[in-house]
């Protein structure tokens, strides 16, 4: 026995000192309650929970990737059966020792997230030491003798004996090393463990188990009762996970925040946290804010105002360029009467092919090819900076509202439509 721990203490330790160099090490400890399946204890035994012992693990795993790991445990516990059956008084107890290398399935990584629960599923191979003892005679070394009204006395059931057989109780005491006079069994055995639980992510490099496993023996005398098949137990964990590997990347880790605060991403001088005009383009004069001059005030900057002079209070086009009120007020007005109609065509038929018909008329109606200036909540939709929302870039902002790949909401993007409609 002394030989099978010292081996499993030498396989934790070189399985804890290799898998460092990997930064993939956990241990886990943990607390059991074991139940034996075998033959004894299938009888009459009324309560589930008499025969159940406690038992205590420790393993040590080393992950590979984001599903697999495989993992060595040690375990130590008892098992116990006890027969309440007017055929059978059997019962045993048996101190247990054995550890198993497995092989893990986790689940808590799938998709790059790590999830705050996730199952797990386990499988293995272990070998397990026992010696089963039997509880068959009282503190005084009297042999319990079970007599068929159910009492348990210090004589043997018969007529003679009634009168003087006196009634003695069970100690629970397993005092009595089982042996099959028939066989000299070997008192250890391989066991395949399979397992399923759950990870519960708990912070700080640690992690709650909670698990069921059963445990097949490739023996039949665990309580040195040979009937049928091979033993096993059930055996129900709740074990405490700590990570020793490398602490995992957090999102800003390879940030460098002082090199973010002297970002100027359009060369103007001006760092990108002050500047209210992200985005000027090169060579173009700036004042202490980052925003192009615009000296005669009417919204449009001078490099791109195609009217330096414009009177203060004028309308203007995207361009700069005085708009002459009468004309404005008739293209409104054609405009407001046919972006109406136009939005009641598209909602009685939404198609590209409409918004497409829509595009061109427009187009005629204004010959530049330009309406309204888009406004700031629109832009990101005008894909080719031409000034103009067209049908194509419509649907391309729709297709990547559905990818997720666009700030725009449902709200927005039927705003952006109307918009569509009367530039």
């Amino acid at each position: 026995m002394n030989k099978i721990i010292t081996k499993i203490g030498f396989l934790l330790l070189s399985l804890f000192f290799t898998t460092t160099v990997f930064s993939q090490l956990s241990v886990t400890g943990n607390v059991n309650g074991l139940r034996f399946t075998g033959d004894v204890g299938r009888k009459n035994n009324a309560n589930f929970f008499s025969d159940s012992r406690l038992g205590y693990g420790l393993g040590v795993e080393y992950r590979i990737g984001n599903i697999l790991g495989i993992g060595i445990d040690g375990l130590y516990g008892k098992l116990a059966g006890t027969d309440n059956d007017k055929s059978s008084h059997r019962n045993f107890q048996s101190n247990i020792y054995g550890g198993a290398l497995n092989i893990f399935a986790f689940f808590d990584k799938i998709g790059g997230k790590d999830r705050p629960v996730a199952p797990y599923l386990q499988a293995g191979i272990g070998y397990l030491k026992f010696d089963p003892y039997g509880d068959l005679r009282d503190k005084n070394g009297t042999v319990y003798n079970y007599w068929s009204d159910g009492s348990i006395r210090n004589l043997t059931e018969s007529s003679a004996n009634e009168p003087v057989a006196q009634i003695i109780k069970r100690d629970y005491t397993y005092e009595t090393q089982l042996k099959d006079s028939a066989h000299n069994y070997s008192r250890g055995t391989l066991y395949i463990p399979l397992g399923v639980g759950a990870k519960f992510q708990m912070g700080f490099r640690t992690s709650i188990r909670v698990g069921v496993i059963y445990n097949l023996c490739m023996s039949d005398y665990l309580d040195n009762y040979k009937s049928g098949g091979n033993d096993s137990w059930v055996q129900a964990q709740v074990g405490l996970n700590v990570h020793f590997g490398k602490k995992p990347k957090n999102g800003y880790e390879d940030v460098n925040f002082k090199d973010v605060d002297k970002t100027d991403s359009d060369g103007d001088g001006v760092k990108d946290l002050a500047d209210r005009c992200l985005g000027t383009p090169k060579g173009v004069k700036v004042d202490n804010n980052g925003c192009p001059e615009d000296k005669d005030e009417d919204g449009v900057y001078d490099y791109m105002d195609k009217e330096l002079n414009t009177k203060k209070g004028a309308k203007v086009d995207g361009n700069g360029v005085t708009i002459n009120e009468d004309e404005y007020a008739k293209r409104q007005l054609m405009w407001d009467s046919l972006a109406a109609e136009r939005s009641e065509g598209f909602n009685n038929a939404p198609s590209l092919t409409y918004l497409k018909e829509v595009e061109n008329q427009s187009k005629q109606v204004n010959k530049t090819g330009k309406g309204s200036k888009i406004p700031a909540e629109f832009e990101a939709a005008d894909l080719n900076k031409d000034g103009y929302i067209s049908a194509d870039e419509i649907t391309k902002t729709i297709d990547g509202f559905f990818e997720g790949e666009s700030s725009f909401t449902v709200e927005k993007i039927n705003k952006l439509i109307d918009f569509f409609f009367e530039q």
